[in-house]
């Protein structure tokens, strides 16, 4: 897989899967090498990373259910915000998220 590099950052982009893998309204996880991040397809078509595991309880945020631009952890209903990782209160804590972007129909996270 091919990944262009940012040169202000030094980071580069990644190739992680095609966009009509992840249906509207819901996720994926795919692996970083050992990093577990969930995908999600907002309701506007909007595409949002962020790493797999609700800062709570390690829910696996994948399977959680996409609500505007937060998703709802399935194990314990913590909502977190999928533009900043912060986990909305009355509760708190934070996931890290990362820029995504689609190019031919694929996805594409900087990592």
């Amino acid at each position: 897989m091919s990944s262009d590099m940012n040169p202000e950052t030094g980071t580069k982009w990644h190739p992680v899967c095609q966009v009509e893998e992840i249906p509207q309204f819901g996720g994926r996880t795919v692996r970083a090498g050992q990093t577990e991040i969930a995908i999600f397809r907002l309701g506007d078509g909007r595409i949002r990373a962020v790493d797999n595991r609700c800062p709570h309880k390690q829910g696996p945020l994948a399977e959680g259910i996409v609500s505007g631009d937060t998703i709802i952890c399935p194990m314990h209903a913590r909502k977190i915000s999928l533009e900043s990782g912060e986990v909305l209160p009355p509760d708190s804590g934070c996931v890290k998220t990362y820029p995504a972007k689609v190019e031919g129909g694929q996805i594409l996270l900087q990592l």
